[in-house]
């Protein structure tokens, strides 16, 4: 079975993490069984309205304490829980008091390393535009605990000025860190930006929706993309069908070149003919159900990191024609430079590349 992702989703209470939350479950597919763990300070119990939505798979609580510091200890505890209980296909941690997630994405990773059981998928940091401050300390310590948020999501940004939005930028800029940042617009964000590519939604979801349309199909380009973004949708394909791997070694090297300021995720299924490898080294055997020259595999790369997930063929939902089938989502004003750089420098294609392989690349937003 492949890990479960976790995105953790933190900020200071009154952010709007929770409504950010709710904002994202009308955006997945009914099938899909999203679990929420939460810690709150006190003795209250979760939001009556999220423990009611019959989206939420389970809920597990912490309580009267930070899921950051103290209470890091019993976190692999109810993660067990979730799995055995719900058998969730992903897992939310909302957790309130901290702005820097480190402590808590680092135990994620610990359990994951161990247990093979999770797999961080991204740190969201919703920040509430018409009240913070800014951070109170900009320290060494501080910029490295920042290098563990992966998107800021500034929030509540439509009830102030934009000279108070750009103060914002500004504090958030004092830490000299490269890091993503998108507008949610009252309190929503695409799941898109939000969420990486995952083998329950490659099932589920609407491929057409989550990778764009292939080639040769027309899209509709009224759809409402998150305006605090821009879109491209890829396909590589051999001609006449002809069953050939994506170049692995090409889209290493793609995949290394990207910078999370401007390339904020990159979902993909692909062909490949051996078992092609995450960011951390490892390597993806493919489904014992692959049969043929190549096996098929999700591509879910967040803020710098990768992972491959083989996919089966009942969760195969996709275009077998085309050899690759991507998404990018990138930071605005970013799409053009980064089709261009892709067209151009043939940063992506197929193994024995030829002159008639073909490369299509639309912008969606």
């Amino acid at each position: 079975m492949p890990p479960i992702p976790i995105t953790i989703v933190t900020g200071f209470l009154g952010s709007g993490k929770t409504t950010l939350i709710l904002n994202l479950i009308p955006q997945l597919s009914k099938d899909y069984k999203l679990a929420l763990l939460k810690n709150e300070f006190g003795d209250l119990a979760i939001d009556s309205q999220l423990a009611s939505s019959s989206a939420i798979s389970g809920v597990q609580e912490l309580l009267n304490g930070c899921i950051c510091c103290n209470l890091v200890g019993q976190l692999g505890d109810a993660l067990h829980t979730l799995r055995q209980d719900v058998k969730p296909d992903r897992i939310i941690i909302e957790t309130s008091g901290s702005a820097f997630p480190a402590t808590l994405a680092m135990e994620v990773n610990r359990l994951g390393r161990e247990t093979s059981y999770y797999a961080l998928d991204g740190v969201i940091v919703v920040i509430d535009v018409e009240n913070w401050r800014g951070y109170d300390d900009t320290s060494y310590t501080a910029k490295l605990q920042a290098k563990y948020t992966d998107l800021i999501v500034f929030n509540k940004w439509e009830h102030v000025s934009e000279r108070r939005y750009e103060d914002c930028l500004d504090r958030v800029g004092d830490l000299e860190l490269q890091v993503a940042n998108v507008r949610s617009e009252e309190g929503r964000v695409d799941v898109a930006v939000l969420l990486g590519l995952d083998s329950a939604m490659a099932k589920t979801l609407d491929l057409e929706h989550v990778l764009g349309p292939s080639g040769d199909h027309h899209h509709d380009h009224s759809v409402d993309h998150q305006s605090e973004v821009e879109v491209l949708s890829i396909s590589l394909s051999a001609p006449k069908g002809g069953e050939r791997g994506v170049d692995l070694e090409a889209l290493a090297e793609f995949l290394f070149s990207a910078p999370k300021d401007e390339v904020y995720r990159i979902k993909a299924i692909i062909s490949a003919s051996r078992p092609p490898a995450a960011s951390d080294g490892s390597r993806t055997e493919p489904s014992s159900e692959a049969t043929g020259k190549t096996a098929r595999y999700i591509l879910n790369w967040a803020f710098g990191r990768w992972t491959f997930t083989p996919l089966t063929s009942t969760s195969d939902a996709s275009d077998h024609q085309s050899s690759l089938r991507m998404t990018i989502i990138c930071a605005r004003y970013e799409a053009e430079k980064w089709k261009k750089r892709i067209m151009t420098d043939r940063l992506l294609k197929l193994e024995d590349a030829a002159e008639d392989d073909v490369l299509h690349i639309e912008r969606l937003s």
